[in-house]
């Protein structure tokens, strides 16, 4: 395990313009890094280094460590697991039955209540007059796992959520394992998961790790999951899913403030984070860092947008 990744200030270089009539109205800066199946950096732009919070992005190392500690679930339920689901019925309905298979009802869950994170699912919720509840929080199928793991160890599920929780310390050690990296600072996510600060370069080599590992072990299983229901892991209007069903054999997780992980069968990986956390950035570098990793470019020709361009820096 190599060094625990410095906290600081990252070193975060321009990486897209936006552009009007061919003028750069704004510039989003953010770093991004490639690295080979051997964990050697194959590309990087800005800092790679410096610790930073995964978000979301974290989720597959979560089912990682879910499925090494017996989490057995059909493969949609286990994409569903390591998803920011879009609220869609779909969603909704794998989450309630990872909820019944481990005998929990939605009262349980530890995430807080939520609309559906997509806008079009948002707006008819809405306007069906539903209220904010735990089940439509896009990460409810990770939390319903988490409370099915806890049971099946016999350990406490009103607690699942502290970071001193069993549950918890498995999570934090297969992090570390999958980045090669001790843990910088631990905070509390959003949903109330703790969150492990780790490099970019980790979140990548995590990745990497993930999408080529054998078939049948805890990351296969996962990796295989995802590839496999792309739709449970984001949702049907979501650029992340559309990625995946475009490029053979791609992983790929979206997390909030705008980062991204990605990888292919072989282990080549991506990670990336965009500074200011806007998502209006997060795509175009992802593209721009696929074509670098390797894939052909005309897979991803329908994911650019003429008013949005990469900078000089990320052109191969």
């Amino acid at each position: 395990m190599t060094r625990t990744p410095p906290v600081g200030v990252p070193a975060h270089v321009p990486l897209v313009h936006v552009l009007r009539d061919g003028l750069v109205e704004s510039v989003h800066h953010g770093s991004v890094v490639v690295v080979a199946p051997d964990g050697l950096i194959l590309f990087q732009a800005g800092d790679a280094e410096t610790a930073c919070y995964p978000r979301s992005a974290a989720k597959p190392m979560q089912a990682v460590a879910m499925v090494r500690l017996g989490l057995s679930l059909p493969p949609d339920l286990l994409a569903l697991t390591a998803s920011s689901h879009s609220g869609e019925e779909v969603h909704l309905a794998g989450a309630r039955r990872v909820l019944e298979l481990g005998g929990f009802t939605e009262a349980e869950l530890g995430n807080p209540a939520g609309l559906p994170y997509d806008p079009v699912e948002r707006e008819a919720w809405i306007a069906a007059g539903h209220p904010a509840r735990k089940l439509a929080h896009n990460c409810s199928g990770k939390h319903a796992s988490m409370l099915h793991t806890a049971r099946r160890h016999g350990w406490s599920t009103s607690d699942y959520l502290d970071p001193g929780h069993p549950l918890q310390c498995e999570i934090a050690a297969t992090v570390e394992e999958l980045t090669g990296q001790r843990i910088a600072n631990v905070a509390i996510d959003g949903c109330g998961t703790p969150l492990f600060a780790v490099s970019l370069r980790g979140l990548a080599t995590a990745a990497g790790r993930i999408a080529s590992a054998p078939t049948g072990s805890p990351e296969g299983v996962v990796a295989q999951a995802i590839r496999a229901h792309p739709e449970m892991v984001a949702g049907s209007r979501r650029d992340t899913t559309a990625l995946m069903s475009a490029v053979p054999g791609l992983i790929a997780k979206d997390g909030f403030e705008a980062v991204q992980i990605a990888a292919l069968p072989d282990g080549t990986a991506i990670a990336l984070k965009i500074a200011d956390g806007s998502d209006r950035a997060r795509l175009p570098t992802t593209i721009a860092a696929l074509e670098l990793a390797g894939v052909d470019a005309t897979l991803l020709a329908r994911f650019t947008s003429d008013d949005l361009n990469v900078a000089d820096v990320l052109k191969s």
